[in-house]
């Protein structure tokens, strides 16, 4: 009798399965529009970028952060918003980081300036290192193994070229007929509906125990940070510029604490050893 026990996560799965039948196309819904906002997203700021410089005033180099603000905000939390997943569980950290987007998108869309839009654009990669690991569990909670989860994650998968396409067109085609200003401003409504969405029909997964940590993330991400901007800055003042080789320097210096400090952690956010096996 004791391995017939469903463990709890399988007992969720069956019970979301069973109880949430008829609202399974719902809950892909809301999983699917969530990762293709995030998607759209980006494509939309590509295809705005020279409205976006003409308007704030942005030159060429501080344009490039744009991009670079998201992208390292995003890649430098994505696994810390993967473990608040495991401990702080699934639905709450989902909510959580549509919160995040959705306010940073407002918040990017009302931006007087070009700091407070590249503020925004790092709040925004942070929401979305929360929000993308959440789903593809929550997929996981959500449909049984076998034909529904595939089809679900084909549907997932599907949404990243859609989404793709759809941002490009869809962003050149605001920022030159009415302001790039609104392809923030749509996330608003999307995400508010998202959330209540997310609150009604998602079921939230077992709570693990364990320590999140934060040193780490926040030492890789400025790290990458500084490093980032010393290269980028290379290009208009030269590698013999004092800033560029101090930027350069720290960023160094803050991945060499990474490293260290991932060595010694108890619960490190990039285990080391994973680079000792060649699988």
């Amino acid at each position: 009798m004791k391995n017939l026990k469903l463990t709890e996560l399988d007992r969720l799965t069956s019970e979301s399965h069973h109880q949430n039948g008829t609202n399974q196309a719902a809950v892909l819904a809301i999983i699917v529009t969530s990762y293709l906002m995030l998607v759209v997203d980006i494509s939309i700021v590509l295809t705005g970028l020279p409205n976006i410089q003409a308007k704030l005033g942005f030159s060429h180099s501080e344009l490039s952060w744009v991009q670079n603000a998201y992208t390292l905000a995003f890649g430098g939390f994505l696994l810390l918003g993967a473990r608040a997943g495991d401990i702080l569980g699934r639905q709450r950290m989902f909510i959580a980081g549509l919160t995040l987007f959705t306010a940073a998108s407002m918040a990017i869309g009302l931006a007087p300036s070009p700091t407070w839009l590249l503020l925004g654009r790092a709040i925004q990669g942070v929401g979305a290192a929360i929000l993308a690991p959440s789903t593809l569990a929550l997929l996981s909670i959500h449909f049984a193994q076998g034909h529904e989860r595939t089809r679900a994650l084909a549907l997932y998968a599907a949404a990243a070229g859609v989404g793709a396409s759809l941002g490009l067109v869809l962003g050149g085609l605001v920022a030159q007929v009415i302001s790039w200003r609104v392809g923030f401003f749509i996330n608003l409504p999307i995400g508010i509906a998202l959330i209540l969405g997310a609150k009604r029909y998602l079921v939230e997964t077992p709570l693990k125990s364990g320590q999140l940590d934060l040193t780490g993330a926040v030492s890789s991400t400025l790290g990458m940070s500084v490093l980032v901007f010393g290269i980028v800055r290379s290009a208009e003042s030269g590698w013999g510029d004092s800033i560029t080789a101090a930027a350069l320097v720290a960023g160094l210096t803050l991945l060499t604490f990474f490293v260290i400090h991932e060595s010694r952690a108890n619960e490190p956010i990039l285990p080391l050893h994973l680079f000792a096996n060649r699988e």
